[in-house]
């Protein structure tokens, strides 16, 4: 249980960075300059060497997707679920007794008052 909160806790710092770092980022271009109008080999600008902010990008990504998953798979409510650790015996229950009776007092002759 302790590890779903660890691990969820991760997973928000993890997101908060790959936000930080993708708006970090310098752009390309505008997108008119990308199609067509500009003179890029390519359609998000041209190729350059990895910089530190997108080797970053890349890793806090692959991360968050590993934490989604993760995360999805702890979160099940299921039989095997790493939340409840073992499944547990389905509960077996009893068919109801049935109701007793009500006891209705004998009735004899009504005296008068």
């Amino acid at each position: 249980m302790i590890l779903y909160y660890l691990l969820s806790a991760l997973y928000v710092l993890v997101c908060i960075l790959l936000l930080l770092v993708i708006l970090m980022q310098q752009g390309k271009g505008d997108m008119a300059a990308a199609f067509g109008g500009g003179s890029s080999q390519s359609a998000f600008g041209a190729r350059a060497g990895a910089t530190v902010l997108s080797k970053a990008t890349t890793v806090l990504a692959v991360l968050f997707m590993l934490g989604a998953l993760a995360l999805a798979i702890m979160g099940q409510k299921g039989p095997g679920s790493l939340m409840t650790g073992t499944a547990a015996p389905p509960v077996k229950s009893a068919p109801a007794a049935p109701a007793p009776k009500p006891v209705t007092p004998p009735t004899g002759p009504q005296q008068p008052k």
